[in-house]
């Protein structure tokens, strides 16, 4: 090995790249980043930038599937499947619907409240050891309902999380209108998860990756990986648009494009490229105080520095990045059924990004069952922010041979069947 050769090749310049990288520098080894465009230009550019630490309840759970299919009446539902022939979607589709139980519903809350945890901590290290200027705030959310049907869905949903030590507070008149001010008067209640932080997420992540390359890692943007070299159970080599990159160890942590990856290396990962749409204005002032969750409409509504940012659910539409203007005018409409100024005159940046989504809810997090040198980050769904440090961690342990701080067994990527 010459001495410029990395130890550690990691593939995927968003959040979880990034942490990866930062968190195996740490520990000392020979890091070298590859990103096909700039670092942080996938998902991890304009999501809500939120940190769910404690608000754990999975997608895949009991309901939604009947409810998502009244929201595909709807032509500003927050979640839309678009219809067509694609094994891979309909294969999704069958391990989400046996996922959204309550039995399996149960045992993947203590895994996201176990990683969400853990990144609060790491977090707190982070903001304490390093330069990170991203507005970070740890200040909790507030989901506020319109209708009496939501707000006793809600007051459910939190109940249960109650049962698992996640700490709510119910608000409604006068003591909400004094929490936030800038609620409609059609708001007829709130629950407030104090366990939540809040970022704007791009600049967390370029932040992260100043600190990487000050311990040493290279970061190589504008370098796309087109396939892999392989010798027996090892890969050898990774081939890109700049040349092969030889290393000891190679992590896949590309989000949503890791599958498409994988599939030469006979690994096939379960999941969805699930699109998301966010608008970023400037802060007017009667702009919220707290991040919120628009609970009808499933939009998130997150101050940032001078910005207010509108982020919508989710569509499953492939890898189609066109912004969809009906999808738009829906966070403007959504957004005006709780807020009391939401100007469209003024200008907004339109953004989408593809978050990867596993059916079950749970990122996928370990060895390669094919390869002794591969490790697979990837499969957080909209958690990317909240589990970035913690997967970082997990990683460096995994490939220092070290107990995981995390029970990785829920994880594996053998969860799922691999073709022989």
């Amino acid at each position: 090995m010459t001495a410029r050769q990395p130890e550690v090749l990691i593939v995927g310049g968003g959040v979880i790249g990034v942490c990866s990288a930062y968190f195996l520098a740490k520990a000392g080894r020979r890091v070298t980043l590859l990103e096909k465009g700039e670092i942080c230009s996938g998902s991890s550019h304009g999501n809500a930038g939120l940190t769910a630490y404690s608000h754990v309840t999975p997608l895949a759970a009991p309901g939604v599937l009947a409810q998502s299919l009244r929201w595909l009446l709807r032509p500003h539902s927050p979640f839309h499947i678009k219809p067509r022939l694609d094994p891979e979607l309909l294969r999704w589709l069958w391990r989400f619907r046996a996922a959204c139980s309550e039995n399996r519903m149960r045992s993947t809350i203590p895994v996201l409240l176990a990683l969400g945890q853990a990144s609060r901590r790491l977090y707190a290290q982070l903001h304490a050891t390093e330069n990170l200027h991203c507005d970070y705030q740890y200040r909790g959310r507030l989901y506020v309902f319109n209708s009496r049907t939501h707000f006793e869905a809600g007051l459910h949903e939190a109940e249960l999380l109650r049962g698992y030590g996640v700490e709510t507070r119910v608000l409604a008149g006068a003591e909400l209108q004094h929490t936030e001010p800038h609620l409609l008067p059609s708001v007829i209640g709130s629950i407030h998860y104090p366990d939540y932080g809040s970022l704007i997420p791009d600049r967390f992540v370029h932040a992260l990756a100043q600190a990487a390359r000050r311990l040493g890692v290279v970061i190589e943007s504008s370098t796309e990986v087109r396939g892999f070299e392989t010798s027996g159970a090892r890969i050898t080599a990774v081939r890109t648009g700049r040349g092969n990159h030889r290393a000891e160890e190679v992590v896949l942590a590309a989000g949503a494009f890791t599958p498409l990856l994988a599939r030469p290396l006979r690994l096939r990962l379960p999941i969805q490229p699930a699109k998301g749409y966010s608008l970023t204005m400037k802060k007017s002032a009667a702009c919220p105080q707290l991040p919120l969750s628009l609970e009808e409409h499933k939009l998130a509504a997150t101050p940032m520095g001078d910005q207010l940012r509108l982020s919508s659910a989710l569509e499953l539409v492939g890898y189609d990045s066109a912004i969809n203007p009906r999808r738009v005018a829906g966070i403007y409409a959504g957004a005006r059924d709780y807020l009391v100024e939401i100007d469209e005159s003024s200008p907004a940046e339109p953004w989408c990004g593809f978050r990867p989504l596993t059916p079950d809810s749970l990122p996928i997090i370990g060895r390669s069952p094919q390869h002794d040198n591969l490790t697979i980050a990837t499969g957080h769904g909209t958690l990317g922010i909240t589990h970035g440090p913690i997967t970082g961690q997990l990683v460096t342990q995994l490939l220092a041979g070290e107990q995981p701080d995390i029970d990785l067994r829920p994880l594996r990527v053998s969860r799922f069947p691999q073709p022989r």
